[in-house]
């Protein structure tokens, strides 16, 4: 049995928001590391290499083109 906890995260535009809430999601274990691996190949891809942690909060393709989260 997990314990849920409600997190708000705020902060400026491109501020890393989603960044830092999908890395945060992947060291508790929310995500495995394979999927982080393919998420990081695909942005590097669209020359986004560095939103791989973006887009475990990113489901649609649209935002993930425009790096829009």
């Amino acid at each position: 049995d997990k314990t849920h906890l409600n997190v708000v995260v705020i902060g400026h535009v491109d501020s890393g928001k989603s960044t830092t809430t999908g890395h945060l999601i992947y060291q508790c274990g929310g995500i495995d590391k394979r999927t982080i691996e393919k998420f990081e190949k695909e942005a590097a891809e669209l020359g986004k290499g560095s939103f791989k942690y973006a887009w475990v909060l990113d489901k649609l393709k649209a935002e993930r083109e425009r790096g829009i989260t």
